[in-house]
């Protein structure tokens, strides 16, 4: 068992995917020889040859559309979109071609394709290499949206998302690439898929939150216990589809609930989630369900990146605003 960062375990996993399972292709601009442009594939092409990991021109449709057919060949692609902001020109491809295949040809078609894909700010990087838009995503029937927000789930969620019969958009916080490291075994086993995780027990307050916002979320929750407050703490990891079980039984026992994500307020994911707490647990809430998150403005460029970004201090405020009442 090897201690690793986050970039290193999605290296980690896709050298095994590529050793398990001769199907499996990788490609995006500079994946290959320069092991892509956060070393996420380093060391690949040369074990494995040009013919499995492919360097591509940076045209992002032609990425998107080689990787459905592909797949509709038997492959299945591993693909590298270098930011979120680079994505736009893909869903065409998702949202009319990938997502749609198994239901076009009765079943008789899958489309078993990955898109690895950064997520959110934190980095200082341009407005469209920080952005978040899971929600948009989210809203594609057929598509499977997967947010780690550890090394130990970026290399079991990635396995299980290559292993899966229909596509899946990976998005990984740039945030996390190498601030977080933990011993990951290289066992080949994947981490659920469709699966809210609780990273945290508790009873007074329920704290919702993925990917790099699991950091502030975690750091609140542990101010709050150092008050006397005992907060859940749940990493929703999959954002489609969304297991609302897990977090509609926490809500039943604490009765509170504050959901946490970069991306801007207005119809991101935290509103489907509150929409779901206000149609299933309205007899169990005991105040209205909190939102942090970013704001309804263009990723700011780095200067004023930490004022967009949730802090610690916004999620205990909200926190508070919660236990304020009854």
């Amino acid at each position: 068992m090897a201690e690793v960062n986050v970039i290193q375990a999605i290296n980690m996993a896709l050298r095994r995917a590529l050793e398990d399972d001769p199907a499996v292709v990788i490609f995006g601009q500079d994946v290959g020889v320069h092991g892509g442009v956060f070393r996420a594939t380093e060391g690949l092409y040369q074990r494995y040859g040009g013919k499995r990991v492919l360097d591509t021109p940076l045209a992002e449709t032609m990425i998107g559309g080689l990787a459905v057919g592909m797949s509709t060949q038997g492959m299945k692609p591993v693909c590298e979109i270098q930011f979120q902001g680079f994505l736009y020109p893909v869903l065409d491809n998702l949202a009319n071609h990938a997502s749609r295949l198994r239901t076009r040809t009765r079943g008789r078609i899958s489309c078993p394709i990955v898109l690895r894909v950064t997520h959110g700010g934190g980095v200082q990087a341009p407005e469209h290499h920080s952005e978040a838009i899971e929600s948009i995503l989210a809203h594609i029937p057929g598509l499977r949206v997967v947010i780690p927000s550890t090394p130990a789930k970026a290399y079991g969620l990635l396995l299980s998302a290559i292993r899966d019969p229909d596509p899946v958009i990976f998005l990984e916080p740039t945030r996390l690439y190498r601030s977080v490291k933990a011993n990951v075994e290289d066992s080949g086993d994947g981490w659920p898929l469709d699966c809210c995780d609780v990273v945290r027990e508790g009873d007074d307050l329920t704290l919702v939150a993925w990917g790099a916002m699991m950091q502030e979320t975690l750091a609140a929750a542990s101010t709050l216990a150092e008050r006397g407050v005992s907060a859940e703490v749940i990493d929703v990891a999959t954002i489609k589809p969304f297991d609302a079980e897990t977090v509609l039984r926490s809500v039943s026992k604490t009765g509170r609930c504050v959901i946490v994500h970069e991306a801007a307020r207005t119809a991101g994911f935290g509103a489907e989630i509150a929409a779901i707490l206000a149609e299933r647990a309205m007899t169990a809430l005991l105040a209205p369900v909190g939102r942090v998150t970013g704001y309804d403005v263009v990723m700011p460029l780095p200067k004023l990146e930490k004022r967009y970004l949730p802090t610690t201090g916004r999620i205990l405020a909200a926190c508070e605003r919660s236990l304020a009442w009854g």
